[in-house]
């Protein structure tokens, strides 16, 4: 008997063959999980055979940055020609298609990744699109940029709207004719699990506004199943799919940085974490920041770590066995548990839960987070912050603007002074051995990331001085033993911040 999974079984060639000239493709996935990969490869692969001839012009959506910084993820559509817009919510991880934004080649639009992920659903539901406060004062506001990477960007991707007499931001819809989702296995009846993904992701609201637009869908998964999954376990219904690819285990890793770790799916054998594998973090400037931001973490709280510098909290959390006196969330989804790094970002090992991502960004919108930190490339003498564009690198946003406009308590973490700084710490002094080439506090930040709000509790933490948000502007609260405050501190800023009682940061940062 010819089943609905006979029907749908191609290969990754004759799947994305059907993808036509000028339409708009969505992607699923963070970093490299849940991204799907075979799908993403095959049209380049298509488009590069044809030298150039097909598929192009498209349109590429994708809430979380996806890619490796190489030539995985997002970084397949990086061919001019190829595709004409692309509509993102970090780009750092796909230089291939940056340089294009910044070369003014395409049509480029940077936007909060939970907005993204939260238009699917308003897609898919044929809604005018997502109304929401994430972005308000920050360089995706239309009174600013309109999150337009470059001129040739057009205007009106988001408006501003007076509803209640209260100001939001209306990002709109627009249809998806390709949606492009990966999970674990297909059934017979062609629906998806993702039992053994790290996250759920947006994979649902990108099926259903496909879907409901009269477009395809294309999951790739990792194998096939004889029977028939139990109800509960799935994830997109077959009768939203219309083709499923089983690929490679090449290109269908956990994350791009695990092909396999069962424990980013499964629980641990105790509600303690089992922290004896996690290796204590250096004495360095990384180790300093971290263990002064933990400070900062209420007990009891619901957390959320950036990528980068804030991931040594979790490190000196397990030193100080204080990572079972908060729970960590991580954007894409997981609860609980120890999150990942570096191309494993998205990930974490024995979550308590894994939710979908539309999902957790309504929790981070609605000020369900305590506590977030997150990383800082430019502060200004407002207490605005910059991680999206500087100089001639585009990183994006991500999950930034809706993590940091939303939680209850912010901690920005950055060294103090970048390009070659170096640090060394003897005898519980922070001693500066070669200071950065490159000032981090400067007299006003080239794209507002971060709209200071002075009724925000705000702390900005670096290795040698820590400041606070205020209605005047940025206070110095504390300076590190061994610092001398107008050479190390003022003389390295290019704004003068408000100085009175400051006092040490606390000694326990400057120890092993």
């Amino acid at each position: 008997m010819t089943t609905p999974l006979d029907r749908k079984r191609c290969t990754a060639d004759e799947a994305v063959a059907l993808i036509k000239d000028g339409v708009t493709v969505a992607s699923s996935g963070l970093v490299g999980a849940a991204v799907p990969e075979a799908l993403l490869s095959a049209i380049e692969r298509r488009f590069v055979a044809s030298g150039g001839g097909g598929p192009r012009d498209l349109t590429v959506v994708y809430g979380a940055g996806q890619g490796d910084g190489d030539g995985r993820g997002i970084n397949h559509f990086g061919h001019e020609g190829l595709i004409k817009r692309v509509i993102g919510g970090h780009w750092g991880l796909a230089p291939r298609v940056g340089k294009l934004a910044l070369e003014g080649k395409i049509e480029a639009y940077n936007f909060p990744q939970g907005v993204i992920c939260q238009l699917y659903r308003d897609i898919a539901a044929k809604r005018p699109g997502c109304i929401t406060h994430v972005g308000l004062g920050t360089f995706i506001d239309p009174i600013n940029d309109g999150g337009r990477i470059n001129d040739r960007t057009p205007t009106g991707g988001v408006e501003r709207i007076e509803l209640g007499g209260q100001t939001w931001l209306w990002y709109k819809a627009f249809p998806i004719h390709v949606g492009l989702i990966r999970g674990t296995a297909a059934d017979p009846l062609g629906n998806i699990t993702m039992n053994e993904e790290v996250m759920i992701g947006e994979t649902l609201p990108i099926a259903q506004a496909a879907h409901n637009h009269g477009g395809i869908v294309i999951a790739q998964v990792r194998h096939l199943l004889d029977k028939p999954l139990e109800p509960h376990r799935v994830r997109v219904p077959g009768v939203l799919v219309d083709h499923i690819v089983v690929a490679d285990e090449a290109e269908h890793p956990q994350t791009f940085g695990h092909a396999y770790d069962a424990s980013f799916f499964t629980p641990a054998d105790s509600v303690e974490i089992d922290t004896s594998h996690i290796e204590p973090m250096p004495l360095d400037e990384r180790r300093i920041i971290a263990a002064r931001a933990l400070d900062e973490v209420p007990e009891g709280a619901i957390a959320n770590l950036g990528i980068g510098m804030p991931e040594g909290i979790a490190r000196v959390a397990a030193e100080r066995s204080r990572l079972n006196h908060f729970t960590l969330a991580v954007e894409s989804g997981p609860i609980g548990g120890m999150p990942a790094g570096g191309l494993s970002f998205g990930a974490s090992m024995h979550p308590h839960a894994i939710i979908d991502q539309p999902a957790m960004f309504d929790l981070y919108d609605g000020s369900g987070l305590d506590y977030a930190a997150l990383g800082a490339a430019q502060i200004d003498a407002e207490g605005n912050v910059n991680v999206s564009r500087f100089g001639a690198r585009l990183a994006g946003v991500g999950g930034f603007v809706n993590i940091t406009q939303n939680a209850k308590r912010l901690v920005f973490c950055g060294t103090f002074t970048a390009g070659g700084l170096e640090t060394a710490v003897k005898d519980g002094q922070l001693q500066i051995v070669t200071e950065g080439k490159v000032r981090k506090f400067i007299e006003r930040v080239e794209q507002v990331s971060f709209a200071a709000d002075p009724n925000h509790d705000v702390l900005y933490v670096t290795e040698r001085a820590v400041f606070r948000l205020t209605s005047d502007g940025l206070q110095l609260i504390e300076i590190a033993p061994g610092i001398r405050l107008q050479e190390d501190v003022l003389d390295q800023m290019a704004f003068e911040p408000i100085v009175r009682d400051v006092r040490p940061m606390p000694a326990h940062a400057f120890q092993a």
